[in-house]
């Protein structure tokens, strides 16, 4: 790595770092703490339960901050070079824009990847373990008493056994309604089975009134058989039903894919679920675009840089997340494709930067 690269990338890193911890500390102070005040009024939760909360809230935040602080990041270095003559004299030395730029667009592409794993592996996880403090030790099991689309899976090794949906569950009369059960082996889809409801027994759920189809590709020809009295895979009490079931934002990507699948077999609308899916990859895409559209507008002649800068941060993240909001909003309604909704802001603030990026470059 040349010096110049270096010393671009150390202008860069500080005002980073300082967007994601000023940029967390807003979200936690404007929405956390708030809920978090909501808690101990409502239930009296105790000190260490909320301690954990807040801490299990940040990694959903700091994933958020990641393009904000990136934007932040560019607007600043390249401010503080320009309004220092600096970036003149680079040019005069023959360092075109797209050059001096790329060690910015390089360390956003490789802060992209990262927060696409720290979305996959690490969010998920924390806002699982978030929601379950909440809803068992805070908020004592305060779970509704029906449930929309149960999904369970057992899972044999690393392969799937069975996987059955209920379109609602019945939380009072332990009760599961409009079942439908896939059995797999060798993750090949063997059977499935069909039955208008399921009750709990004492100690196993039975279905009744159903009927089983033999989706074997050995078989030559489908068969069907019906039953009135048939065990379902399933091991959860009616208890642990509750807490088997994962919100989106507790799910990760490939646990989505699964239950949209599930659901889309189902006629069950997953419109908000694909969106949720696709703003996986575009959230962390992102911090890449921010780069792009930053970086560019840094070059800009002004005195107060660091003000100036951090204001047009603002301006730029406000456009980005309307554009977001939008886009989702639509996406979840079913007025425009999924993953269009979801990299609709990407590809708006994409184009913009790569024409500030050329305009800059000639």
């Amino acid at each position: 790595m040349r010096i110049l690269d270096k010393y671009i990338l150390k202008e860069f890193v500080s005002p980073f770092l300082f967007g994601v911890c000023a940029f967390t500390a807003v979200f936690i102070g404007t929405g956390t703490l708030y809920r978090i005040a909501n808690l101990i009024n409502q239930y009296g939760a105790g000190a260490w339960a909320i301690f954990r909360v807040l801490i299990l809230a940040m990694p959903s935040i700091i994933v958020v901050t990641f393009p904000m602080s990136v934007l932040l990041g560019s607007l600043m270095a390249f401010g503080r070079l320009s309004s220092s003559s600096e970036l003149i004299v680079m040019r005069s030395g023959g360092q075109n824009f797209i050059r001096l730029a790329m060690p910015i667009f390089i360390a956003a592409f490789f802060i992209s990847i990262v927060a696409t794993g720290f979305n996959e592996y690490v969010v998920p996880k924390a806002n699982n373990a978030y929601n379950t403090i909440i809803n068992e030790e805070i908020k004592h099991n305060a779970a509704p008493t029906t449930q929309d689309h149960i999904i369970i899976k057992n899972i044999k090794g690393s392969d799937i056994s069975s996987l059955m949906y209920a379109r609602q569950y019945d939380a009072k009369n332990k009760e599961l309604k409009d079942i439908t059960v896939q059995e797999f082996e060798n993750d090949v889809l063997m059977r499935v089975e069909k039955a208008d409801r399921a009750d709990w027994n004492g100690s196993k759920w039975v279905m009744h009134e159903g009927i089983i189809y033999d989706v074997s590709e050995k078989e030559d020809a489908s068969r069907s058989m019906k039953f009135t009295n048939q065990y379902l895979p399933i091991i959860q009490t009616p208890k642990k039903i509750n807490a088997s079931q994962k919100k989106p934002d507790e799910m990760t990507i490939r646990e989505l894919r699964e239950q949209i699948k599930v659901l889309d077999d189902n006629a069950v609308n997953t419109n908000k679920m694909k969106v949720e899916l696709y703003n996986r990859f575009a959230l962390p895409l992102a911090s890449l675009v921010c780069a792009i559209v930053g970086a560019p507008l840094g070059m800009q002649k002004q005195r107060g840089s660091s003000s100036i800068g951090f204001g047009i941060s603002v301006i730029v993240i406000f456009i980005y997340y309307s554009i977001m909001t939008l886009g989702n909003a639509l996406g979840n309604g079913g007025k425009m494709p999924p993953y269009l909704a979801a990299f609709l802001p990407d590809i708006i603030c994409g184009i913009a930067g790569v024409i500030l990026v050329y305009r800059k470059s000639r």
